[in-house]
């Protein structure tokens, strides 16, 4: 028997600590050694990233690796969980492009292991076509935190090209994924969190028309929530824009799913 399989219903079925001084030693041991994942955001900034590391390249038999990631990770002038995370998957770019690795990494049960598959994929691609192709299915991840890392990894490439990105980001507006369908909105938002802003569609919101008409009435609140803060976004800088397209929303499709959309799409034009 695995030592994964032999890992305690009490660790599995855990609820995430709400602060880090709730944490469990038992839990950070279990992720420091990637046998479990993170259920939330103070577990994934307690995990031992170079120590995970290092039992990582154990096992792809790499360990002579190990120096660079860490000259790589202590060269920051201020690290941090995040940055962390983005440093040793772009030094793992740069160091191989073998693709068995990275099928191993991506189907490692750590997510922070996935989120470092999935920085490095992303820098062997150029162009727009190519890089969505090769991180589908890291925006398809069960994971919360590997789906927030694949938009970091990719939006400020995709507004390089942010016709292509829009016209390939429609077409996984009919996915049968909720997490698919949910990246084509969040991933260009005009605003964001913690990613950089997209002035084309702060200036011009209808230009990302095409992949928000498909979603106007999801069936997933996760997407609805996508479109919804994509449309308060815009209302920062476009509100009138957003109140027009909110009030044609809701002659269109008279459902309780745009209803909530329109409401909380249009929340800050509320408050004033």
């Amino acid at each position: 028997m695995s030592e994964r399989e032999l890992i305690p219903p009490h660790i599995l079925d855990r609820k995430g600590p709400r602060s880090l001084k709730d944490l469990n030693p038992e839990v950070v041991e279990y992720l420091n050694k990637g046998l479990v994942e993170t259920k939330n955001l103070m577990e994934w900034l307690a995990t031992d990233q170079l120590g995970l590391l290092k039992l990582v390249l154990e096992m792809l038999d790499k360990s002579a690796w190990y120096e660079d990631f860490e000259v790589a990770v202590n060269a920051q002038k201020k690290p941090t969980a995040n940055s962390n995370t983005k440093v040793i998957g772009e030094t793992l770019g740069l160091l191989t492009s073998d693709e068995k690795i990275y099928n191993r990494l991506n189907a490692h049960t750590s997510d922070l292991v996935r989120c470092w598959a999935c920085w490095a994929q992303s820098t062997h691609h150029d162009s727009v076509p190519e890089l969505l192709k090769a991180i589908k299915p890291y925006a398809a991840d069960t994971h919360f935190g590997v789906r927030e890392v694949v938009i970091f990894a990719t939006k400020e490439r995709m507004m390089t090209d942010l016709d292509t990105s829009v016209e390939l980001l429609t077409e996984w507006t009919t996915s049968n994924d909720e997490n698919v369908r949910r990246f084509a909105a969040e991933s260009m938002r005009p605003i964001g969190v913690w990613t950089k802003k997209i002035p084309a569609f702060q200036e011009d919101p209808a230009k990302a028309l095409s992949i928000l008409n498909p979603l106007k009435s999801d069936a997933s609140k996760y997407v609805r929530d996508a479109v919804a803060n994509w449309l308060n976004d815009a209302s920062k800088s476009q509100p009138d824009w957003v109140t027009a397209q909110c009030t044609q929303w809701k002659k269109e499709s008279d459902t309780k799913e745009t209803a909530y959309i329109i409401k909380r799409g249009m929340r800050t034009i509320l408050k004033k």
